[in-house]
């Protein structure tokens, strides 16, 4: 078990962030964070046990991001920055992913390997742990999944066994607010069926689910007993979408009608989005159009017990967030506000 004292997190003010700080925080373990100047409204409501610097971690130097930061003794570096794949660029997408997932991650965790940092853990995405696993592979179709797979490479290779250990946690649908943010959850996946009389969606599907509050757990665990050069897939539920679709409209009073439709079919709409993307100068790091067949079409399942073990979740006192249930209410009344007043 490692001696965790002082933590760093790039992205502290961000969703995850904002909870894997107050878990350390709760665990007498001293939070800096650093934020973008400016980037969202503390005052009233952001713990002021933690320390917040600025800067913008993309734009500054190694040497810049060293000076920042060796003095602060820090022990353990949490990175939970970079674009997700909701995220739609201008211009080639893998340009893009490669140089905010790769490049410039590399940079920063170069910088905090310098500033004797003892410990590193990077989120990430499961579709990570999904290329590994499946004999197709989805980084040959997918940009973002690409980007992720060589970051997990570049970073791997930073790695100096309990000198500087790396970790990396592979996150999947996350559910759960925290205080001045939306939740992505209504602009990003619920705005698709605005405009359905019934909610279509690729039949056969399924996916890992995990509250934020568990995700946070999965950080403070790793922190104290990851394993360098080690990739952990993190989920506690898993659902299949029909359930997951069906459970969050329900919540907000929505009846609409579920229905499955073979992944070819919506594979022939995605094509087209993907087009007009195109056409406008964007690109998405998920290619549409295989997205409907190789991913939401088939049971993109991780085995919880797996994971609480592999992370000693019972030796915390852990046992992997609230109810998931729970979180996709609160996830949804966050989103629909209206509906609840």
């Amino acid at each position: 078990m490692n001696d965790v004292k002082k933590v760093l997190i790039a992205g502290g003010t961000g969703f995850i962030g904002y909870h894997a700080a107050l878990l350390f925080l709760s665990r007498d373990i001293e939070v800096t964070t650093i934020a973008l100047p400016n980037e969202i409204e503390l005052e009233g409501w952001y713990p002021k046990e933690i320390k917040l610097i600025t800067g913008n971690l993309f734009q500054m130097s190694k040497d810049e991001i060293i000076n920042l930061i060796k003095d602060l003794q820090i022990d353990t570096f949490v990175y939970a920055l970079g674009p997700d794949d909701r995220f739609i660029p201008e211009g080639n997408a893998y340009d893009f992913f490669h140089d905010k997932l790769v490049v410039q991650s590399t940079k920063i965790c170069q910088a905090v390997k310098e500033a004797g940092i003892k410990r590193c853990i990077v989120l990430s995405s499961y579709f990570a742990h999904f290329d590994r696993l499946l004999s197709y592979k989805l980084s040959k179709h997918h940009p973002y999944i690409r980007a992720r797979m060589e970051q997990q490479l570049s970073l791997f290779e930073l790695a100096i066994p309990h000198v500087f250990d790396v970790m990396m946690l592979e996150l999947p649908f996350i559910f759960g607010t925290m205080p001045n943010r939306k939740p992505l959850w209504r602009d990003h996946f619920l705005s698709l069926f605005d405009s359905m009389k019934q909610l279509y969606f690729p039949k056969g599907g399924g996916t890992a689910v995990v509250s934020v509050e568990g995700v946070a757990e999965a950080i403070v665990a790793c922190a104290h007993f990851g394993v360098s050069n080690t990739c952990y897939p993190v989920g506690i539920q898993n659902m299949s979408y029909r359930h997951l679709i069906e459970t969050m409209m329900s919540i907000i009073g929505d009846q609409r009608k579920f229905v499955g439709v073979p992944a070819w079919v919506t594979a022939i709409f995605a094509a087209k989005l993907d087009k007009k993307l195109l056409k406008n100068g964007k690109q998405s790091g998920l290619n549409h159009k295989l997205l409907m067949t190789d991913i939401l079409n088939r049971l993109f399942y991780i085995d919880p017990d797996f994971m609480k073990e592999r992370l000693h979740f019972e030796e915390l006192g852990f046992n992997g967030g609230i109810d998931v249930n729970k979180s996709i209410a609160d996830t949804m009344k966050a989103c629909y506000p209206e509906k609840f007043m």
